[in-house]
């Protein structure tokens, strides 16, 4: 009731705008352009952040090349490199940004997670909750439709969906990287087999043999140029959580994908009561202890649950009373309405208005133990300075960590490394229990210890695998490293395919932006396959949407000879002036002396 409320008073407020508007003369509107920033009398100027190179080997030179691109067509651009902590505070949090190249998260490659990236409802709300602050009713509307149905009716809605998205741009997709590593294939073997994307790829490694060039030492050894897991281990940390791997492998959720089925890992077995607006029931594991010993209990599931949807519990944490939701994980979370416990390994589920297909994501957050976390739910503050609506659950390090999952934490040195073990009391390690068919779809760990060393630079930690001091680098190291990795006989090239592709993102709160014809045009100015192979040197590929290469994608999308929405309006990589130029005028923009000018003459 809550969102349709909500939707109606958007609705009401854009009809009242419409009528205020043909209410006036052309004069007035002119001028409330310009107090709207709609016109400007000066040439439009725009600043792309982004990553610097010895944290990601393209976003730098995808920024730049992009950022030529707009100045071809009159626009003045800067690009400002930045650490990668704060980046993502500045766009994820604050809303402190133009234009952003970063990579847009896995998990967006599931239709209904694209309801938390993109509904107005979270236009205002931290992390990878549409931080563009994108706002389009009709958008909306197909967001929830997908949401509540199910065969060709949802189908059709996705497909119109991403064709209205397409079309308005909230987001341009740069280009879908491979990731390349440099594995060392003397230890462990499988690399080509595994998703180094995703906790279970670690599961699921097979060491060679138990004698090997590390005199029998069962280490896996990670080298990595992101240090951020070091310093902070907290599931629910936006600035510090790229992927979630590592807290991934130190929480246990209630269900993990395997093999694209969504399939009951902490749980044992759950049964859903209806198709629509559904109740379920989750049985857990029996036996499940927490890392300090503790017992794995439902209180913790239906706590876990709560603190998501308010990390204060109830308390009054900003002087409102409103809730402050976890940023991360909130799309999943918003999907259920209660968690009560029902027995002693029984919680009941009740889900809002959503199929049981959508309401199962839910199921895939991390659980976390109340009796570490219940003591987190103050506002936070640091050195004595009130962060606003921000709780302890937001901002602890969270080290040491308490979790329930197959590996448990060692110690840490911040900037430095990180070292986790295998925890012999998982239920996956465990040869009795009912995990046994489980083990066999998800493998048990290889290894005894996870080491994760940070390196000052890709070519670095290509050294370090080649050198014997790493087994494999963490992240894509780029294509430049190719060569040098090639050069070693110990050492493999890993090309994996990525879901994880660079995104330009737009601040639609911002002059300019706020206009989707001003976006598509923008778009239009960027050629996919170009930067795919220069900037890539051919490692990737161009896409038009989130879930390209999905059954939920429709072929109207599908890259052919080009972007089939927005375009490129030059050839081979260079920008048509004459094009472009036609372009901005038919948005209401003008030029003058080769500069883009805001608004109409």
């Amino acid at each position: 009731m809550r969102e349709r409320s909500s939707l109606a008073t958007r609705r009401a407020i854009l009809a009242g705008f419409g009528s205020a508007a043909s209410a006036l003369g052309a004069g007035c509107l002119r001028r409330a352009r310009n107090l709207a920033g709609w016109q400007s009398p000066r040439q439009v100027q725009l600043r792309i952040k982004t990553l610097p190179v010895d944290a990601d080997p393209y976003a730098l030179k995808l920024a730049r090349t992009v950022a030529g691109w707009f100045r071809a067509a009159g626009i003045d651009v800067s690009v400002v490199p930045m650490a990668d902590q704060e980046l993502s505070r500045q766009t994820l949090l604050r809303n402190d940004f133009e234009l952003f190249v970063m990579r847009l998260p896995s998990r967006f490659r599931e239709p209904d997670a694209l309801y938390a990236l993109l509904h107005s409802r979270f236009a205002d709300a931290p992390g990878w909750q549409n931080p563009f602050g994108y706002a389009n009713l009709d958008v909306d509307d197909l967001l929830e439709t997908q949401r509540r149905t199910d065969g060709d009716r949802r189908r059709a809605a996705l497909t119109q969906l991403q064709t209205t998205v397409a079309r308005t741009q909230p987001f341009t997709i740069l280009t879908v990287p491979d990731d390349v590593r440099a594995v060392r294939s003397t230890r462990f073997t499988n690399w080509r087999a595994v998703d180094l994307d995703a906790p279970l790829g670690y599961l699921t490694l097979e060491r060679r043999s138990e004698t090997d060039e590390s005199g029998g030492d069962s280490t896996l050894r990670v080298a990595v140029t992101d240090r951020r897991a070091t310093e902070n281990l907290n599931p629910l940390s936006v600035e510090y959580r790229r992927d979630g791997v590592l807290t991934g492998l130190l929480y246990d959720p209630l269900a993990r994908e395997i093999d694209g089925e969504l399939v009951p890992w902490l749980a044992d077995a759950w049964t859903f009561s209806a198709e629509r607006q559904p109740v379920a029931r989750v049985t857990l594991r029996e036996g499940v202890t927490w890392h300090d010993g503790e017992s794995l209990t439902p209180e913790d599931v239906a706590f876990t649950y709560a603190l998501l949807a308010d990390t204060t519990l109830g308390a009054d944490a900003d002087g409102t009373d409103a809730p402050v939701p976890s940023p991360r994980f909130r799309g999943r979370s918003s999907l259920v309405d209660d968690v009560r416990v029902v027995g002693d390994r029984t919680v009941e589920f009740r889900f809002v208005d959503v199929i049981a297909g959508v309401g199962a994501r839910a199921f895939t957050v991390p659980i976390l133990p109340k009796h570490v976390w219940r003591d987190r739910t103050d506002p936070a503050s640091i050195g004595g300075i009130d962060l606003g609506p921000v709780t302890d659950a937001l901002v602890t390090n969270n080290i040491p960590p308490v979790g329930s999952g197959p590996l448990r934490f060692v110690r840490n040195t911040p900037r430095e490394g990180l070292v986790l073990e295998r925890s012999d009391e998982h239920f996956l390690h465990r040869p009795e229990g009912s995990a046994g068919s489980l083990r066999a779809r998800a493998g048990e760990v290889s290894f005894d210890r996870l080491s994760i060393l940070v390196v000052g630079s890709n070519v670095t930690g290509v050294e370090a695998v080649a050198s014997g001091e790493a087994d494999l680098t963490g992240t894509s190291v780029g294509a430049a490293t190719v060569p040098r990795i090639g050069r070693t006989d110990e050492v493999d090239l890993l090309v994996t395919r990525s879901e994880t592709p660079y995104v330009l993102g737009y601040n639609a709160r911002r002059p300019h932006l706020n206009n989707p014809r001003v976006r598509n045009t923008l778009a239009g100015l960027i050629d996919g396959q170009h930067l795919a192979n220069t900037v890539l040197s051919g490692y990737g590929r161009p896409a038009v949407g989130p879930l390209w290469a999905t059954q939920w994608y429709p072929e109207a999308l599908e890259w052919s000879n080009g972007n089939p929405v927005t375009p490129f309006l030059g050839s081979d990589g260079k920008v048509d002036r004459r094009r472009a130029r036609a372009a901005f005028r038919e948005t209401g923009y003008r030029y003058d002396d080769g500069n883009l000018i805001g608004g109409s003459t």
